[in-house]
């Protein structure tokens, strides 16, 4: 087996999805990970990757020093110029690997881990069919085990509905929550059972009312408040089929975790995400969520144990060529 690194550091600029991915791959890899989120002041958050004296902008809270860790993993465009001199401080002794189009030269970093939607391309991009997290087989096993006391009292089969917010393009509103809301009470009256929906920190307060309205008392509608402990990962491990609404790369990313059929509830997406959800449609991994919708069941997809046996070869190369 390729060796682990002894040390990682986690580069981002602190959004909840870069630290995600960046903290799945490096503890994958070692258990001695330190999460660093660097921000860069002004105009130094335009500068390029490789620009001269580019630490000389970063927040002084942020100051990165020796000792150097074995590994980087960065994930974001500001993270990766950083990365970059951070290496070049360190006489390049520090193996780099990127999550997503680093958006300069790949060959500036060991490995670059890109969705097929990254439009970045070089013999050390490794191409992975989801976004990185930590949602394993034991991790599922557990969340299980945990709730499936908690839910006793709803009706099997479970459909678990994980809600995103607005995007770019256009606002998650309470007319696009209804439509939803009657779709997913069709599909409750066709297959018998509960409707469990999970809401998430992006998820405008007007849509989670209006389901926080819709629930009953035992179902067969069920949406979290808020209040307590978290549900989404029991809701992942313990339905039967999955419904995520489009925006979110993390949550389908995470859904494919589990071997439920997936559909996609869509609201209008930018290019990036339009590129990444007809991917795994052509993949037949997802289906759309319509009248005619069909997500079949298939294999777990997860992408985190690809990417971590990428980056111990490359952790085994440096260690080769320093022999």
């Amino acid at each position: 087996m390729p060796p682990r690194a002894s040390s990682a550091w986690i580069l981002t600029t602190g959004e909840a999805g870069m630290r995600t991915q960046a903290r799945a791959l490096a503890m994958a890899v070692t258990d001695d990970v330190t999460e660093k989120v660097v921000r860069l002041r002004g105009l130094w958050r335009r500068a390029p990757a490789g620009f001269p004296m580019l630490l000389s902008g970063l927040d002084p809270a942020d100051a990165l020093q020796p000792p150097w860790p074995d590994l980087i993993v960065s994930c974001g465009r500001r993270a990766a110029a950083v990365a970059i001199a951070v290496n070049k401080k360190a006489s390049g002794q520090i193996c780099l690997v990127h999550v997503q189009d680093p958006q300069t030269n790949p060959r500036c970093f060991d490995l670059v881990v890109a969705m097929g939607h990254d439009r970045v391309n070089g013999p050390n991009v490794l191409r992975v069919p989801t976004a990185l997290h930590d949602v394993t087989q034991e991790g599922l096993a557990s969340a299980a085990r945990e709730w499936g006391s908690r839910f006793e009292f709803l009706p099997r089969p479970f459909l678990g509905v994980l809600l995103g917010g607005s995007t770019a393009r256009t606002r998650f509103t309470v007319e696009h929550a209804d439509r939803l809301r009657e779709r997913l009470m069709a599909l409750q009256r066709e297959f018998g059972g509960a409707v469990l929906v999970v809401p998430s920190r992006r998820t405008p307060e007007d849509v989670v009312r209006h389901f926080e309205d819709a629930a009953t008392e035992g179902g067969p509608l069920w949406a979290w408040t808020g209040a307590g402990e978290n549900p989404y990962r029991g809701v992942l491990a313990l339905s039967d089929r999955l419904v995520v609404t489009a925006d979110s790369i993390s949550m389908i990313s995470e859904a494919l975790a589990t071997p439920h059929p997936v559909e996609l509830f869509m609201i209008e997406l930018g290019a990036r995400h339009t590129r990444f959800v007809d991917d795994l449609t052509r993949r037949k991994l997802v289906a759309p969520l319509t009248e005619e919708s069909g997500a079949e069941s298939r294999a777990a997809v997860y992408s985190t144990p690809i990417a971590a046996a990428a980056t111990m070869n490359v952790l085994s190369n440096r260690l080769a060529r320093a022999n």
